[in-house]
């Protein structure tokens, strides 16, 4: 599930601001970008989001802004020494204008800007403001992804209900009956009887009883009763259902592809491929869902 949310503040003169998306994944997958300094949160903010979220790819990231903590500006004279031993020694070798004090201090290294130390226990603090900010993020993201859930089981619904009226369409086609598959096969029959080929009738009811037998959906129409049936309750309990739903739409897909092994009408193919259409659409919403 989709969500991004966003919570900043500031400690001690120095300003954080925490970020926390979170896109599909089949998995519970989070990644860390954190400003250099909070590696000690790190563990920690990974155990907050374990506790709420069980499903998704998760991207953290906490920037520190410290700009208001640099303090005084210094002239490192080494580096300075080293500079002006350089350009002296290019002087005597090259005809060149020599250099402005402001192109010199533009160095690199020539002038050093040094952070304000931070009062006592501010680092501490710091800290736990971006785990109280995290705490912020993650219920507001949970209640996004909680807002999304809800319009997708709607969705979700839709597809079990579809299922289950094809499901009732198959149990109910005339073709699944001894009778109908009698009447196919005798006319069959009748079309070879043409060339002289004749069959008593005693022989005529053991293949229709054969063909009925192998022909019979009703061990797949239970066992997609039972799948609707689980579906429906995983959506009605509430809490992750993701990882369960994508379960039991193998399982349907796996009837579905039964049913169609052992139509024996071109009527019940058809109700048998609607199927499938419809289980892989429920397939592709659940990997949506946590």
């Amino acid at each position: 599930m989709t969500g991004y949310a966003r919570a900043a503040g500031a400690v001690a003169g120095v300003g954080y601001a925490v970020e926390i998306k979170s896109v599909n994944a089949r998995g519970l997958d989070i990644r860390m970008r954190l400003a250099t300094g909070l590696d000690a949160v790190e563990s920690e903010i990974r155990r907050r989001v374990g506790l709420v979220i069980s499903r998704g790819s998760i991207t953290v990231s906490v920037n520190l802004d410290r700009s208001a903590t640099l303090g005084e500006v210094s002239v490192n004279q080494r580096a300075l020494a080293t500079v002006l031993a350089a350009l002296a020694d290019l002087g005597t070798r090259i005809d060149a204008r020599k250099p402005s004090l402001d192109g010199i201090l533009g160095l690199k290294g020539v002038l050093e800007q040094r952070e304000t130390e931070l009062p006592t226990g501010a680092e501490e603090a710091l800290q736990a403001a971006v785990l109280a900010s995290a705490d912020v993020c993650l219920a507001d993201l949970v209640r996004a992804r909680q807002s999304e859930g809800m319009r997708l089981a709607a969705v979700l619904t839709e597809r079990i209900e579809e299922i289950a009226g094809l499901r009732q369409r198959a149990e109910t086609h005339p073709s699944r009956t001894r009778d109908a598959i009698e009447v196919r096969l005798r006319q069959q029959l009748a079309d070879l009887g043409i060339a002289g080929v004749t069959v008593s009738e005693e022989r005529l009811a053991q293949e229709a009883v054969l063909l009925a037998t192998k022909a019979d959906i009703r061990e797949e129409l239970d066992r997609l009763t039972a799948h609707l049936a689980a579906a429906r309750q995983l959506l009605g309990a509430g809490g992750p259902a993701g990882r369960k739903l994508d379960f039991l739409s193998q399982e349907f897909n796996r009837e579905a592809n039964t049913l169609c092994a052992k139509a024996n009408a071109v009527d019940l193919t058809a109700i048998g491929l609607d199927l499938k259409a419809a289980i892989d659409q429920f397939r592709e919403q659940v990997q949506n869902i946590e």
